[in-house]
């Protein structure tokens, strides 16, 4: 994807995490899923089908079975390697859902867990691109936690 194509899915991605009912213990993020060919596969944010789903996770899940190894995940915040209310992390889920690209906006800040989501992502061989000009985008839905 060309540096334009990242920035329009990333915009994408933060747009989606306005759409999250507000928590005082989570972070409103969105996530967007698109395939080799540009085309989007999946979306989501983070408790979009339930209190405890994380953005990455909602949008992996609409599209079970998927070849994603040609797939980039678009995340307004970094994607969580530790979790409390899942067995597995969003960057857990990615890996092994073969993803080798995860663009993001924003670091997650150490406010509920460790975020060292990059860290476990680039271990695994994945791709990531941190787009910090969003990344005050990203925080506008997550202000109150601030």
């Amino acid at each position: 994807m060309s540096d334009v194509e990242d920035l329009r899915w990333l915009e994408v991605a933060c747009e989606l995490a306005s759409s999250c009912p507000p928590s005082e213990t989570a972070f409103s993020v969105g996530a967007v899923i698109v395939g080799a060919d540009g085309r989007e596969l999946a979306r989501g944010f983070s408790r979009e089908t339930d209190e405890k789903v994380h953005a990455e996770e909602a949008a992996l899940a609409k599209i079970p079975g998927v070849e994603l190894a040609g797939a980039t995940v678009y995340s307004s915040l970094e994607p969580c390697a530790r979790r409390l209310s899942r067995p597995k992390s969003c960057a857990r889920l990615i890996v092994e859902r073969g993803v080798r690209r995860v663009v993001f906006a924003w670091r997650e800040p150490v406010l509920f867990v460790e975020g060292d989501g990059v860290e476990l992502l680039e271990d695994e061989g994945v791709e990531v691109v941190e787009v910090p000009a969003l990344a005050a985008r990203a925080k506008l839905p997550n202000a109150h936690l601030l």
